[in-house]
């Protein structure tokens, strides 16, 4: 067993910025992250609306660089919160169950962790559109990352399907890599920032079908086309594709602490299965905090998530304080 202050699940922005806060606060802070350091964020090609986040200027005015990538950016958050005293760990962690005024948290490998506050900060997956052909050319041009897999679509024609920040950003990125873009979604309008939804309707590269949905996805070994239905009249089309990049939204990875999970606390959801906290993280259960794309109300954008995540941290320094928990 290995006695904690804080135990942060999730480092993306938000896991990351309350890794800083919590170890700044002199906590002893591990923060567990199943995969890769980062989430959704390694995925965005310029994080061009984070405040500050405008590249380098020389002596005579000229850019020298650009703003950071999501990469670069989570790189630097890593770094900054280890320089504080973070810990990290690499793994899976299956339970989160609460001894008196302590949480253990047990891992897949066997292995316990007990903390006196928990902060999830597992962030939200890619949405399925649940068609045919979504799942069997997974991989074989159906993809959820443009700067992950666009590159193998150079000069080709390709789909992206969304409304949003992310469609509306990963169709630019695509069509720096073809003249071939068509993003296609289901409302006769975007729902992306005004800024950036005007730049794609400009963009020479991009063709924009609204009030369209795509019905089916066919092909033999890969991506050859897309079955396409108009909302509006529900006539149906079929069109050739080579690649299919889908940005439809995301489901939270609230299963962890989820009421349908037996074996571990339980924090109250909403009814899309974000967890509900209040201005101050907290969730229903007392020690318990959640920051980022994973709570419930949260403005789904890189900066929200590390104000989230450092609002969590304070407020978990203080309710450590508080109980008394590290006497």
């Amino acid at each position: 067993m290995f006695d904690l202050d804080l135990v942060i699940i999730g480092s993306g922005p938000a896991g990351l910025t309350a890794a800083q806060y919590g170890a700044r606060a002199n906590l002893k802070v591990l923060v567990i992250e199943q995969l890769t350091i980062g989430g959704q964020a390694l995925l965005i090609d310029v994080l061009e609306n984070y405040p500050g986040n405008v590249g380098q200027i020389n002596a005579a005015g000229v850019e020298i660089s650009g703003p950071k990538s999501g990469y670069d950016f989570i790189v630097d958050l890593h770094r900054q919160a280890e320089s504080f005293g973070a810990s990290f760990l690499t793994g899976n962690v299956i339970a989160i169950k609460k001894d008196d005024d302590r949480f253990i948290i047990s891992m897949i490998d066997g292995s316990k962790h007990s903390a006196c506050a928990v902060i999830i900060a597992t962030g939200a997956k890619p949405r399925l559109l649940g068609i045919p052909g979504e799942n069997e050319f997974t991989g074989r041009g159906v993809s959820y990352c443009a700067s992950c897999d666009g590159n193998f679509f150079k000069g080709k024609k390709i789909f992206v399907v969304g409304g949003g920040d992310a469609a509306c950003d990963e169709a630019r990125y695509l069509s720096r890599l073809t003249k071939h873009v068509v993003l296609v979604h289901r409302r006769g309008s975007f729902r992306a920032q005004k800024a950036l939804a005007a730049r794609t309707l400009e963009n020479e590269n991009i063709q924009t079908r609204f009030n369209t949905v795509i019905k089916e996805i066919k092909g033999d070994k890969k991506v050859s086309s897309v079955v396409l239905e108009n909302t509006l009249d529900g006539n149906s089309y079929e069109d050739e594709a080579d690649a299919v990049f889908i940005f439809a939204g995301t489901s939270p990875q609230s299963g962890l602490v989820s009421p349908d999970n037996t074996n571990t606390v339980n924090a109250a959801l909403d009814e899309n299965g974000y967890i509900i906290t209040g201005k101050d993280m907290a969730t229903n259960v007392p020690g318990l905090y959640a920051a980022g794309d994973v709570r419930s109300g949260a403005f789904r954008q890189v900066v929200t998530a590390a104000a989230d995540g450092a609002i969590a941290a304070h407020n978990a320094a203080k309710y450590i304080d508080e109980t008394g928990c590290r006497d």
